[in-house]
Formats: C-alpha cells, structure tokens, sequence
C-alpha cells in the first residue's frame, strides 16, 4: 500500500456556524471516520490543528515569523492514511465528515515520498 497525507482546511472559523449540538454531531462523526479507517488498517494518523501559529521563512535580512491568520482559509487537521493508489485515496477523502458540516472545507490529498530513488534513501516510518 502506498501512503497519502489529507490536509484539511476550513475558510476561517466556519465551525462558529455550527450550533453546540451540531459542532458535537461533527465531532462524533470524525470519531466515527477515524476508527473505521483505523479498522481498516488504512489509518496512519489523524490529529486535529489549533489554529494559532506561525508561518516562518528566511530571507537575506534573517527570519520573518508572522502569525497565521485565523479569518484566512487555514489548515484545521491532517489525516495519514494508507491507501492502493490515488483514486481509492480520494474516495477516502470524499467520506471525510468535514465535507457534511463545513461548505468551506477543501482537502488536498498528496502522496508520499517514502524512498529517494537516486540514493536509495528511506524515510523514517513508524508505520510498519
């Protein structure tokens, strides 16, 4: 199997739209995702993202470190998953319950590079 990375955004807090009971209904539904991709054995990893933090890069005149800006589309989680190819890694991402509760949300599925083909190198895994 190979291996992809879902990035998760939102536009801004598109949760605050959300009602308590509603907010909680997504929450049981990610639950619900992520155990049966777990069970699956399609489930690397799966974390929600805190939405302050930095964007960091350099330049000739040092480091420039600026706030991300939560009223911005931002990242809001991740997902590892395994999957055999890209298409089965986008039906995986359709199912996600992001795409229920937030109009705004996207998900950009990547693959990932596990081995550097000129060397041979292969990236550090905890993922059997």
């Amino acid at each position: 199997m190979k291996e992809f990375m879902f990035y998760i955004r939102n536009a801004g807090d598109a949760k605050m739209a959300l009602s308590a009971d509603e907010h909680l209904a997504f929450i049981k539904k990610c639950e619900s995702y992520i155990e049966r991709l777990k069970n699956e054995n399609l489930l690397v990893a799966a974390q929600p993202i805190i939405r302050e933090g930095f964007i960091l890069s350099k330049n000739t005149g040092g480091w420039i470190k600026v706030p991300v800006d939560p009223h911005n589309e931002v990242q809001v989680g991740y997902y590892h998953i395994r999957a055999n190819n890209i298409d089965e890694a986008i039906e995986i991402a359709k199912e996600n319950p992001e795409f229920e509760y937030v109009p705004s949300a996207t998900i950009e599925i990547r693959p990932i590079k596990m081995k550097e083909e000129k060397t041979n190198f292969i990236y550090p895994s905890n993922n059997g």
